[in-house]
């Protein structure tokens, strides 16, 4: 730990010391009661203000005694605002001799990812088109109504219940996506307009919780396919992934489930983590399921309209879990490596081909890589950056994965 010399500050009097740190010192501060991170050279300790923070605890501690810089971008639509929140953090800076990235990472690399973030900004990308958002809810609520009007005036036989079913489905599946959209701050500049409409999307369209949604995919984006940092990849001793976890169980000779056969119950299961969580401190959540019981009861009584719901929420958990996680299973899942923002996104994803059908039933989500690097862009511009994340990943040797729809629903299995 180095020492600086005092700084005046505008009423004259001398400010705090600054203090220089190394890497090797900020490494240490990685401990649940003891967490530093860097962002843009200066030194922050976020021990008690992780508990404070609106994205969670934990994803924020997942960067302790790393350099943050690229998280912090990737993640904060209004940087400056956020400051404020940090100023009172700020504890030092990097020792002048100290490089900008910790673990020897590529510094150029770096700094090349960072430009073409700025390209980007520059080319109005981070700028969502409002009508694209206004019809995607349009088109959400049309599906609604229209299941509605079918089952008033064709009764409920079983082919209309089952053409019913599948309206209900797509309905939520997009609905999925778009609360997707807003929870990332994607849509609006204020990311108070964007809390309240992902609250309404997810919670009255979908009936689940946007602080369980939140919670859980923030850490997924800031640290994808790490064992105990991405919850998508902590199945619970359900599935053993990756390359390394089978091995670890095997000389463990942790034996939960019969994992040979693991592609087989893979299908069973996926009901089970795909079900929003219901919580009756939920507003809005409880909000959707008194509109659902409100407008289907009538005709299916209690016990029926119970049976559709389930039977919806089944048919959605399949597209929901296919289409997240053929991106991503067959993807390197290891323990942290602590690479650079590009690399370590890049490594944990895949892109699906782009057409017009694989844009609309996987969300956007077949534009995975773009996504990941910058998970604030609103998805309709991701197809205008991916030439550019393709020529920088070239550049450094960073494989760019893609492939068609078919043959990544092949790889989960695989």
């Amino acid at each position: 730990m180095g020492k600086g010399g005092e700084k005046g500050g505008e009423s004259g009097e001398p400010e705090a010391q600054i203090r220089f740190y190394t890497w090797e010192e900020i490494q240490k501060h990685n401990l649940r009661t003891d967490k530093w991170l860097v962002i843009e050279r200066k030194v922050y300790n976020v021990t008690q203000w992780a508990y404070r923070h609106p994205g969670g605890q934990r994803v924020i501690s997942h960067s302790a005694g790393e350099d943050a810089t690229d998280a912090f971008r990737a993640f904060h639509i209004n940087p400056t605002l956020v400051q404020k929140f940090l100023k009172p953090l700020l504890i030092g800076e990097l020792a002048p001799g100290e490089p900008s990235q910790d673990r020897g990472k590529n510094s150029q690399l770096v700094e090349d990812f960072r430009t073409l973030r700025k390209t980007a900004e520059d080319m109005n990308l981070f700028r969502a088109n409002p009508l694209f958002f206004s019809l995607y809810l349009g088109h959400i609520i049309a599906m609604e109504v229209l299941a509605w009007l079918m089952v008033s005036y064709f009764g409920t036989g079983w082919i209309t219940t089952l053409i019913l079913a599948c309206i209900l489905t797509t309905s939520q599946a997009q609905a999925g996506w778009l609360q997707h959209d807003f929870g990332h701050l994607s849509v609006f500049k204020k990311s108070s307009w964007n809390h309240v409409v992902h609250k309404f999307v997810i919670g009255h369209l979908k009936g689940a919780s946007a602080n369980w949604w939140n919670h859980r995919h923030f850490q997924h984006h800031a640290k994808p396919n790490i064992f105990q940092k991405d919850p998508d990849v902590n199945m619970l001793h359900i599935f053993v992934l990756g390359d390394t976890q089978p091995v670890e169980y095997g000389k463990k000779k942790l034996k939960y489930l019969p994992y040979n056969h693991q592609h087989e119950y893979f299908f069973l299961s996926e009901y089970l983590p795909c079900t929003p969580p219901f919580s009756p401190n939920a507003t809005w959540a409880i909000s959707y399921y008194m509109r659902y019981f409100i407008t289907y009861i009538p005709f299916y009584g209690v016990l029926g309209s119970l049976s559709l719901l389930t039977f919806v929420r089944f048919l959605e958990s399949h597209w929901f879990v296919w289409v997240t996680q053929m991106n991503h299973i067959p993807m390197e899942i290891d323990c942290e490596k602590h690479r650079d923002w590009l690399s370590s996104q890049v490594a944990a994803t895949c892109n699906i081909e782009q057409s017009f059908f694989n844009d609309w039933f996987t969300g956007h989500l077949n534009f995975q890589i773009e996504h990941h690097l910058f998970p604030t862009m609103p998805r309709h511009n991701f197809w205008k950056v991916k030439p550019l994340v393709k020529s920088l990943c070239a550049k450094y040797g960073v494989q760019y994965e893609e492939k068609p729809l078919g043959k990544a629903f092949v790889d989960i299995i695989g």
